[in-house]
Order: C-alpha cells, then sequence, then structure tokens
C-alpha cells in the first residue's frame, strides 16, 4: 500500500523533543482500514518512507484517530529539516496476513485451532 502526501514537521517537546510529520486523514482513514494486516501491536504501523532522496523504515505512532509519522534526527539532518518545514512524504506500508488468533483450551491441545476448547 503506497502513498504520497505532504505535510509540516511538527515538534513534540516532551523529555525528549520528537518530530513527526502528521499524515492527512483521507490516507490515516486507509491505514486503519488495513491497520490488522500491518500493525504488529500497540497499534503502530511499520513503514518505508522516503523525503527527498533518504530513505527510512520507522512506524506510524497512532494519535487523535489518525497517525503521525516519526522524523529522527538521521532523517532530517541530511535534509536540513527542523520543525516548520513543509515536506512531501512518500511511504509504503507493508501488508501481512493476520495473524489467527490462539485460544487455549482445558484439552489436550494447545495448537491453534484446536478442537479441544472449554
Amino acid at each position: 500500500m503506497e502513498f504520497e502526501f505532504s505535510g509540516r514537521v511538527i515538534e513534540w517537546r516532551g523529555p525528549s523533543p520528537y518530530y513527526f510529520v502528521r499524515v492527512p486523514d483521507e490516507e490515516s482513514a486507509d491505514i486503519r482500514e488495513v491497520a490488522a494486516m500491518a500493525t504488529y501491536g500497540w497499534g503502530v504501523i511499520p513503514v518505508e518512507a522516503w523525503i527527498g532522496e533518504v530513505a527510512f523504515e520507522t512506524s506510524l505512532f497512532p494519535k487523535d484517530g489518525g497517525y503521525l509519522l516519526p522524523l529522527k534526527v538521521a532523517v532530517r539532518k541530511p535534509s536540513g529539516l527542523a520543525a516548520g518545514d513543509d515536506v512531501t512524504v512518500r511511504m509504503t506500508v507493508h501488508l501481512h496476513e493476520p495473524r489467527p488468533r490462539q485460544v487455549r483450551g482445558h484439552g489436550t491441545s494447545d495448537r491453534v485451532g484446536s478442537d479441544n476448547v472449554a
């Protein structure tokens, strides 16, 4: 699943400053529809992204019904990015098959899909 969008670099001031680009609402809605096939837990979505010629891997953070794309120093520094800068992002969300839910029963087998479920 591929996207291209523009956004402004924002700074979150916590114990350590973090920088993000907010994923627009339309793209966030598309990602939410396939989140179960992309997330590895906690609602984060692993992605490959490009800003200019800088390619990087990271995970989108869920925030207020949308997603934030984190921009670490290794991404910002080569492009000279700072809070308030407008950027164009190309991004790929890799989908996988949803993992089967494991059900543990009281029977002799704990295999996924086992009929020995209490």
